[in-house]
């Protein structure tokens, strides 16, 4: 079952160090990838538009975020346009209606261990970093903030350019 089951332990946060045998790049942190900013959607945008600007911007997926900051899930170009053409989805529709609710979030202080447990299951991952923010009556939340979107070919790309032969 999941709970003895060390990745899925190590991908939810139960376990840090459970390979005896790590990489040289194990207990690297996520930040040190250096990801740039990434391209957010709001979620009123349309399918239409949302094809519109990842073509133009070159992405193949983005955070859909709401403006209050809760990260709703993420849109991909494929996922977009398979679902139009499938009459699943109307290019006027919000992006909304075409989004990935299930998705992995790691922070900038975790370790490329466990996004490489995450990344065995899934495509990407969001890079959250959590703000303390207040707000007018004095009271204290904590916001995430997307701060990336990590996948498997990012890991790959670090990894390579940086071994320790």
């Amino acid at each position: 079952s999941k709970f003895v089951n060390d990745k899925w332990m190590i991908k939810n946060g139960f376990l840090n160090d459970v390979q005896e045998h790590k990489p040289w790049w194990w207990n690297i942190k996520v930040q040190k990838l250096n990801l740039s900013a990434p391209l957010i959607l709001l979620p009123e945008v349309s399918c239409q538009k949302a094809i519109e600007i990842l073509q133009e911007k070159g992405y193949d997926q983005a955070p859909v975020v709401a403006e209050s900051g809760l990260i709703l899930g993420m849109v991909t170009l494929s996922n977009t346009l398979t679902s139009v053409l499938a009459g699943n989805a109307q290019f006027s529709d919000p992006v909304t209606k075409v989004i990935y609710d299930q998705f992995s979030k790691i922070g900038l202080e975790d370790s490329l261990g466990k996004l490489s447990c995450i990344l065995e299951n899934d495509h990407f991952a969001i890079v959250v970093h959590e703000q303390m923010q207040f707000d007018g009556n004095g009271s204290s939340f904590m916001k995430q903030m997307v701060f990336g979107v990590v996948t498997a070919m990012d890991l790959l790309t670090f990894v390579s350019r940086n071994d320790k032969k």
